[in-house]
């Protein structure tokens, strides 16, 4: 027997599939896309599971949805367990109604109920029953209970599709129904699904429609005097109201502590400072206090290993060259990428740390309201948090988005937000040029990232994307103690998963790096750097970068375009070009004044660091940009707004820093200038006009 997990995000639906299968699934790919499947066997039978994407309707407006609804045509699956969020029955409620219309039994699991006992209000489970005309179990997947229950009902009346037929809409929608099930051909199933989607012009249906049917439609549209899509989404949540009302036993209300926190976090004076204050001393406790300790710590390790490991090649007789490569090819380049692994565990655990407590679902919520005024939602928060990590996934958590322009827009700001690649870049030179204020530099450029996606989005809506304009509904779990266990699995792999880049792209492009670096045109080994192959290339382009750096510098100039190969690399490239130039005797200090990046200083380093935060991703990003961007020319144009525009913001950055250094500028002025042009841009935000509302039941203005 086949059997559907379907189910909201964030409903419990993996745990409870977990449950049911023991943990023993198979977990590939659907077909065309990367999304993942994950089938199993139920415990005790030879029921297969498959547990579909979270979902919040079967309208094919996102990638998710269009597959659930494959799944349910194609597979003709036997039951559909539906899992029910308790604590967000209206919302969760929206689905079941139109798995209702299908010809498949469905079970609804009413998950997390105790949640809602705990707050004075039970769910009379008897009366639910008869109101959607199917079976109801109250389960708690967390809590493993009624999970034997689920499975019994799975084997009962296994082929008796165990609904009743319920009336969602009013006569006039439900007599054209009707009609309409009865022109239907007499061998297709779910027919009543099929007639609704007819009246909301779904056009995957389109191969149903008639002149009799069209005329119904019609008339029936000229009846409301109104788009039907929006006559049905209507009374399907005033049948949900009035099941909640119906089945909800309220008694005393109490305040628990996730009601109290909220007050302060979600606070209308005090989020956004809440909020920045966290995420400064996310940065300053990653890449300043703790940060700068560890990375001198494993810098003289590698240091001490590249030393150890050159005399023990030259004692086995190899080759200068051999020593070179593997010295100051492979050790320095690798090394220097991996001497950052402590920042990016302290990074990932206090990132971890946020997402359980549920605190990053309150940011959700709170930039919304900024979010929908620039043309994006606080769904485009989601793609932006998992890209601190990486952006390849945070770009591909961009399906979740379902209008069009504000996915693409999406797609293309999230590299912005500053990744674990990026964090060498900026820990190597807020490190060295502002000592102990290095953790405040570090945060300052996560809050610059927050400051460029708004201005971008806002270029981007006036001028390519116009048509953004999408709903935001997001569940606030309560706030919960991080588990140790998910944060040390979720900071493991993602550790494991930056030491792999390190030991596999990283290791073959500074062994390209020293190859450069190391021999002529005419392949000649022994030459001065400034001779090798690398050093004429870089110093061909190097003018690109002269406006941001001061000087021209090849050095400077390979190592931030390696950054599209991989932005760890740019650390890499500088590490082996370091390592092999002439005028550094001792140690391997990249920023000695006698070395290749010696003129650096805080304008130009701060200067360099923008370009590599705000320049074009890599190419693992740079491919998934075009996945989701539908096509090369987009992903090309996508490429060349990031550069052109990091190199601009690059430029200013130092133009400016260079002349406050100097005293050419008044720092009180820039300072006073700043403040000024920043409450313009308030104001300028807060005028701006809105997405109009969607119609949506879950604000108090949409109630009314």
């Amino acid at each position: 027997m086949k059997i559907g997990l379907v189910g909201n995000q964030n409903s419990g639906k993996t745990t409870l599939f977990n449950l049911l299968t023991g943990m023993n699934a198979k977990i590939g790919n659907w077909p065309g896309v990367t999304i993942e499947k994950k089938t199993g066997t139920v415990k005790g039978t030879d029921h297969e599971l498959t547990d579909l994407p979270g979902i919040y309707s079967l309208s094919p407006y996102s990638i998710e949805e269009e597959i659930s609804r494959k799944y349910i045509f194609e597979e003709k699956p036997d039951v559909i367990i539906n899992i029910l969020d308790s604590t967000s029955l209206e919302r969760s409620l929206y689905l079941t109604t139109q798995l209702l219309e299908l010809d498949i039994k469905v079970i609804v699991a009413l998950n997390m109920a105790d949640v809602l006992e705990k707050k004075g209000i039970k769910i009379d489970i008897k009366l639910l029953e008869k109101l959607l005309g199917t079976k109801v179990l109250k389960i708690s997947a967390l809590k493993e209970t009624g999970i034997d229950e689920l499975i019994k009902e799975l084997n009962v009346n296994d082929k008796k599709k165990s609904k009743e037929k319920i009336k969602i809409y009013d006569e006039n929608c439900e007599k054209i129904l009707e009609d309409i099930i009865n022109i239907l051909p007499k061998e297709e199933m779910h027919k009543r699904f099929i007639a609704v989607k007819l009246l909301e012009a779904d056009s995957r249906f389109e191969s149903f429609n008639n002149e009799k049917l069209t005329n119904m439609v019609d008339e029936l549209s000229k009846e409301y005097d109104t788009d039907l899509e929006e006559i049905i989404a209507t009374e399907r949540y005033t049948f949900i109201e009035s099941v909640k009302e119906k089945t909800f036993r309220r008694g005393k209300v109490t305040e628990d502590i996730s009601d109290k926190l909220d007050k302060i976090f979600l606070n209308k004076f005090l989020a956004f400072p809440i909020f920045v204050v966290i995420m400064f001393l996310v940065y300053y406790l990653s890449v300043g206090v703790i940060g700068s300790f560890t990375v001198d710590l494993v810098a003289g390790i590698m240091e001490s290993f590249g030393e150890w490991t050159g005399g023990l090649l030259e004692n086995f007789g190899t080759s200068e060259w051999v020593n070179s490569l593997v010295v100051d090819g492979i050790i320095a380049g690798v090394g220097a990428v991996l001497g950052f692994v402590p920042q990016l565990i302290i990074l990932f655990i206090l990132i971890s740390v946020l997402e359980t407590t549920g605190y990053m679902s309150r940011i959700a919520l709170l930039l919304d309201k900024l979010f929908r005024r620039i043309g994006l939602s606080g769904k485009s928060l989601i793609p932006f948090i998992v890209g601190s990590g990486c952006s390849v996934p945070g770009i591909m958590g961009t399906r979740i988005i379902e209008n069009q322009d504000e996915r693409e827009m999406t797609s293309i700001l999230t590299p912005f937000i500053p990744c674990s690649a990026k964090l060498p870049i900026i820990a190597l030179f807020a490190g060295y040029f502002f000592g102990e204020n290095s953790g405040i530099v570090s945060a300052s450029l996560y809050f610059f990232a927050i400051a460029v996606i708004i201005i971008s989005a806002i270029v981007m809506k006036k001028f390519i994307y116009k048509n953004t304009r999408s709903t935001f509904i997001s569940e606030l779990p309560d706030y919960k103690l991080p588990s140790v266990k998910y944060v040390f699995k979720d900071v493991f792999d993602k550790v494991v998963a930056f030491i792999k880049r390190a030991g596999s792209v990283i290791l073959i492009c500074s062994i390209v790096i020293w190859f450069l670096s190391s021999f002529s045109f005419k392949f000649e080994y022994g030459i001065d750097i400034e001779s090798s192959m690398l050093a004429k290339i870089g110093n061909t382009i190097s003018w690109i970068f002269e406006s941001m750096l001061g000087t021209k510098s090849w050095g400077a100039t390979v190592s931030a375009i390696q950054g599209l190969v991989a932005k760890e690399q740019v650390v890499s490239s500088m590490a082996v070009i370091n390592g092999l130039s002439d005028d550094v005797t001792e140690g391997k200090e990249i920023f000695t004044k006698e070395g290749i990046f010696g003129f650096f200083d805080p304008a130009s380093a701060y200067a360099f660091m923008v370009f590599n935060l705000f320049s074009a991703p890599c190419f693992g990003a740079i491919g998934a940009m075009k996945r989701e961007l539908g096509g090369t020319k987009k992903m090309i144009k996508a490429v060349a707004f990031q550069t052109i525009f990091a190199w601009i913001l690059a430029t200013i950055v130092y133009q400016v820093g260079s002349r406050i250094l100097s005293g050419a500028i008044n720092i009180a002025n820039v300072v006073v200038i700043g403040i000024i042009l920043l409450i313009v841009f308030i104001i300028v935000i807060k005028n701006m006009k809105a997405s109009e509302c969607s119609g949506c039941p879950y604000c108090d203005n949409c109630k009314k």
